[in-house]
């Protein structure tokens, strides 16, 4: 560092982070933010010269000219220069932008790296600057020049080739998340119900008369495997038989298992725990998480990051945090609840990045019970999640026995055998359970009842036998979350990609929220079925995972990025200008019919958004309101409420009824009642819910969630 009295400076992004760093660094630092990128390509146009290697041609945007004069007139003033942009490729890219647009050179100017904002971290950092690394600069590029040909080439070519007069994109990640979404509400139209029953019988003991066991029909008792009831009267048949049937314990087995706990938060599986334990959505995830890494203000320590950096895919922790939280579990909990050694874990996704830590707390001794005062509400449930994920990583196995008990039940006249099975499970050892449980995305999760004690060769009596119907389903849509973890999964992002997928997709009415889940609109299916007709490459999973393999080539300097982009373009600009030249403009259908002519209807946008008109215009122009239904009754008529533009082409709620009801709302009505009135409650600022009928004010988290269209 440099002996002169002059200060030095800090470039980073956020002025959240420039105040927490500079409290930290002192007198002696003038920390400043960029507020994200200082440059980049121009919003119109491609900006990318594919004629000569792929030149970008990068601009410095009207919003952040004011910053750069501010940054060159405070290096003026200093006399070293330190770039802080945080730990993964676009940082480093914001890094050199700024490198380049002031003038440096970019091979010797200083760059500081952190995982956490802490006075500890910040000062090594500052001990050791590195220089920049081109080549996850390259990276970077890499990948913005290809979301810019890909996504400058294919959104004008919807323009021309879809009847639409919104908005229309399409990008490499976008619309591969577009078709899995797209794909799995075929599943589920397509998918056939196949009917099939089970059998309850309940027991009791003949020597405890006072307890009774709930078991399932498994299976004959010449049958290994088990058994299939396809309709009402095969399983009344046998339900008739097993209760003229006598009752003996055959067979008990008793298995021990262990479950290790999770590990510490990768960006993804913090993005679906935060749906599955708060129902945040993505961008709600990440948007508590940065505050929590760049810093809150906890009394007498002033500001100071509480997590360690949010967007990665690595599970490790650092020694000293694993120290932390083992001495934490050996005072609160025990040396039973300790493991012999610290654990660690290996990461899940195909292409783990840079060598960054997993997302954890900065500080294990910052508890929530501590953290509480200082914390908002979301900030304290995520923080809670982040410390209880960590902490429980590093405890025993949790440890239980599950008993599977068979008994035989005869039926005397025709001598039938039957075998009937509970299985149930007990804890033997709590473990990491104590303190944290995994959440689940399956709705239909068992839990078990603790056995009841049995012996082999125990006569039971029969108490009832009762017959249930049920009916396969079909597979699950996704959530926010789990889109994530399907994109992870197959290789598709990465972590500072995953939370703004879902909200473009959402923006460009590709796809609808329904009670957390995601469902295509009519326009993404008929977007989606473009693009996979005349760009199969593209919208092709494995494809589009390959690419991100090559990036992570780059990150590596394993692969040169202009050869990359040069071995896509070349087939995919040829097939650009086929489709172009080649392909119909067409619709976006559905399923309705014109009352007029019976011919399909098609939707077209207007001056007041989407309508239904029939496909047979300029022959017949009939026209139809698209009615949006909130599933909420009126308050005035209990009419459906559905969603309606105003001629400004803003959205309001009004009555099904309407002219002969004139009910009117500005906020979105919610389907779950009032808790003190049972009035109807509407959306307010905040995540918050406000009766229309009396004073209630709550949170919309803490009503009845799965009522709750989000």
């Amino acid at each position: 560092m440099s002996k002169s009295d002059k200060k030095n400076l800090v470039i980073v992004e956020s002025p959240a982070k420039a105040r927490t760093i500079e409290q930290m660094l002192g007198s002696d630092f003038i920390v400043k933010a960029s507020l994200g990128h200082i440059r980049d390509l121009p919003s119109s146009g491609m900006g990318v010269d594919t004629t000569d290697k792929f030149t970008p041609a990068y601009v410095v945007p009207k919003d952040k000219q004011k910053i750069l004069r501010e940054i060159k007139k405070a290096n003026k003033e200093c006399s070293d220069i330190f770039l802080a942009t945080d730990p993964d490729r676009e940082g480093e890219a914001i890094s050199w932008h700024i490198a380049e647009a002031m003038g440096l050179d970019v091979n010797t100017v200083q760059r500081v790296i952190f995982h956490q904002i802490t006075p500890e971290a910040v000062s090594e950092a500052f001990e050791t600057p590195r220089n920049l690394d081109i080549d996850l600069v390259n990276a970077q590029q890499a990948r913005r020049i290809l979301d810019r040909l890909v996504g400058y080439s294919l959104s004008p070519l919807l323009k021309r080739k879809l009847r639409w007069r919104g908005s229309l994109s399409a990008g490499r990640v976008q619309s591969v998340a577009l078709k899995l979404v797209v794909e799995r509400e075929n599943e589920v139209r397509e998918f056939i119900p196949t009917e099939y029953w089970s059998i309850e019988v309940t027991l009791h003991p003949k020597a405890k008369p006072q307890e009774s066991i709930n078991t399932t029909l498994h299976r004959l008792g010449s049958d290994k495997k088990r058994i299939s009831i396809q309709t009402k009267d095969e399983a009344a048949t046998i339900a008739d038989s097993i209760s003229k049937s006598s009752f003996t314990v055959t067979d008990i087995s008793k298995q021990k298992r262990s479950r290790r706990p999770a590990a510490p938060f990768t960006t993804s599986t913090l993005q679906q725990e935060g749906w599955r334990k708060a129902r945040f959505g993505t961008e709600r995830t990440m948007r508590i998480a940065q505050e929590l890494y760049q810093g809150i203000s906890i009394g007498a320590e002033g500001d100071i990051g509480l997590i360690t950096y949010m967007r990665t895919d690595s599970t490790e922790l650092a020694a000293y945090a694993q120290k932390q939280a083992r001495d934490y579990i050996e005072a609160e909990y025990g040396a039973e609840y300790l493991p012999k050694a610290p654990r660690n874990y290996k990461t899940k996704a195909k292409a783990a990045q840079e060598a960054h830590e997993a997302i954890r707390p900065t500080d294990i001794t910052r508890t929530p019970a501590t953290m509480r005062t200082y914390l908002n509400r979301d900030q304290l449930r995520l923080y809670t999640l982040i410390w209880q994920r960590t902490v429980a990583s590093q405890m025993t196995d949790a440890k239980s026995e599950t008993t599977t008990t068979e008994i035989t039940a005869v039926e005397p006249t025709s001598k039938k055998d039957y075998i009937l099975r509970n299985t149930a499970s007990a804890t033997v050892f709590r473990g990491f359970t104590a303190l944290y449980t995994e959440g689940s995305d399956d709705e239909d999760e068992d839990i078990s009842a603790p056995p009841v004690s049995l012996s082999a060769g125990d006569a039971l009596t029969h108490v009832n036998t009762e017959p249930s119907q049920h009916f396969t389903k079909p597979p699950g849509r996704y959530s926010e979350a789990s889109l994530v973890k399907k994109l992870e999964e197959e290789g598709i992002g990465r972590p500072s990609t995953y939370a703004p997928i879902v909200s473009t997709l959402v923006n460009r009415d590709y796809i609808e929220r329904t009670e957390g889940r995601l469902t295509p609109s009519k326009l993404g299916e008929t977007v989606s079925a473009l693009l996979n007709e005349h760009f199969p490459d593209v919208m092709n999973i494995s494809f589009t995972a390959k690419m991100e393999e090559e990036l992570d080539e780059i990150a590596r300097g394993e692969r040169q990025w202009v050869p990359m982009l040069e071995k896509f373009y070349s087939p995919f600009a040829t097939t650009v200008s086929t489709v172009l030249e080649n392909a119909p403009r067409i619709d976006v259908t559905t399923d309705e019919v014109c009352q007029d002519c019976e011919r399909p209807m098609v939707i077209k946008t207007g001056r007041y958004g989407p309508f239904l008109s029939c496909s047979g215009y300029p022959e017949c122009k009939a026209t139809r309101r698209i009615v949006t239904t909130l599933g909420v009754k009126c308050p005035n008529c209990e009419g459906d409420l559905i969603s309606r533009k105003s001629k400004r082409g803003r959205t309001f709620y009004g009555c099904s009824n309407y002219p002969e009801c004139t009910f009117i709302s500005g906020r979105r009505p919610l389907p779950t009642p009032c808790p003190d009135c049972k009035g109807l409650l509407v959306a307010a600022r905040g995540e918050r819910a406000e009766c229309s009928n009396c004073d209630y004010k709550g949170l919309i988290s803490e009503l009845d969630e799965e009522q709750v269209a989000r």
